[in-house]
């Protein structure tokens, strides 16, 4: 059975998302909370990072965590309902560039 999720990107224009063990954060704060998250620095972007839950989840945990340790974050959704997700380039979500 395959698992649905909804992709967010988390962008700042002055302050460093990368490096700054956002992720690990955000892992260990999910984990401590019992929420089904993925996450993953984007390699087609600068500076962002993304988070995905599950289709029909409520991201505004995650979301409100976030802004805690960096108010100064955008959050903002990016793709709903995928399969099997790739966070790092968003492009590779499109089913219809591939052939089998």
């Amino acid at each position: 059975m395959l698992i649905y999720w909804d992709i967010y990107e988390i962008r700042s224009h002055g302050i460093a998302l990368h490096g700054v063990k956002l992720r690990g954060r955000i892992r260990k704060f999910t984990i401590e909370n019992e929420v089904a998250c993925l996450m993953e620095n984007a390699s087609d972007e600068e500076n962002v990072v993304r988070f995905a839950v599950q289709t029909n989840s409520s991201p505004n945990l995650i979301i409100d965590f976030v802004k805690s340790l960096v108010p100064e974050v955008e959050v903002a959704e990016s793709l709903k309902n995928i399969p099997n997700p790739v966070l790092s380039k968003i492009k590779v979500n499109d089913l219809s560039r591939y052939d089998i």
